[in-house]
């Protein structure tokens, strides 16, 4: 390599280094600014001011993305939060055990779409006052130590909801005859009193990777809710 050659890479370097250091050289020269080109990814060449523009544009059509799904987010939210405290109310006004946990089940299916409801309890089941007893297809009634809840003792253990595929045994266990049919579930702790399943069909309704504090309070309040009749009756 000449020495030319070499001087006029080692200036080039210099300058570089220098623009990097005075990031607001530039604005003192506008006439210099808008004479610069800048390479393009495509291989063409735009004006240093044009480049600039063409930069914010582009992060403020990002920013706009971003607020929008903010936006979204927060609607979400904001109508989730209301169908969550309508749930409690009901749950509040149910005047039984039955009438409680059949509360529950219709709330998933109807305001937030669950598409199968499922709940798993163990034994005692907090009877109210007359001793009811409780028949519908959606529940069962387990004692807690029994060997077919051994797929869930890591769930049960843990006490957090638990969204995604489930294995086969544990949907067998859950929704019967009609696994075949739950491609994703939501899966939420009962505080010790059991379990509730809400089966989709949809793959991706339920992911490892969704939100679980509305599934979190939905349980709780079911929990609360049904305390009531065991201090109703002493227990």
């Amino acid at each position: 390599m000449s020495d030319s050659s070499t001087r006029d890479a080692v200036s080039a370097q210099d300058v570089a280094t220098y623009l990097r250091r005075h990031p607001r050289f530039l604005s003192g020269f506008p006439d210099l600014a808008l004479s610069m080109v800048v390479p393009r990814a495509e291989g063409s060449a735009t004006s240093l001011a044009s480049y600039q523009l063409e930069v914010l544009r582009d992060k403020n059509r990002e920013l706009n993305r971003r607020l929008h799904e903010l936006y979204q987010t927060a609607n979400d939210n904001e109508r989730l939060t209301v169908r969550t405290h309508q749930l409690t109310l009901a749950l509040l006004r149910a005047d039984s055990t039955s009438a409680t946990l059949a509360t529950m089940v219709a709330c998933l299916s109807e305001d937030f779409g669950g598409e199968l409801v499922r709940m798993v309890l163990f034994e005692p089941l907090p009877f109210d006052a007359a001793g009811e007893r409780i028949d519908a297809d959606w529940l069962q009634v387990l004692a807690a130590d029994d060997r077919a809840l051994e797929p869930f003792a890591g769930f049960l253990a843990a006490g957090d909801p638990l969204c995604g595929r489930l294995q086969p045994d544990k949907l067998a266990l859950l929704f019967g005859e009609r696994a075949a049919l739950v491609q994703s579930t939501a899966l939420l702790h009962l505080s010790g009193r059991g379990m509730l399943a809400i089966g989709s069909s949809d793959d991706n309704r339920f992911h490892p990777g969704m939100g679980t504090l509305f599934l979190r309070l939905m349980a709780e309040s079911l929990v609360a809710a049904l305390a009531r009749f065991e201090r109703r009756n002493g227990g």
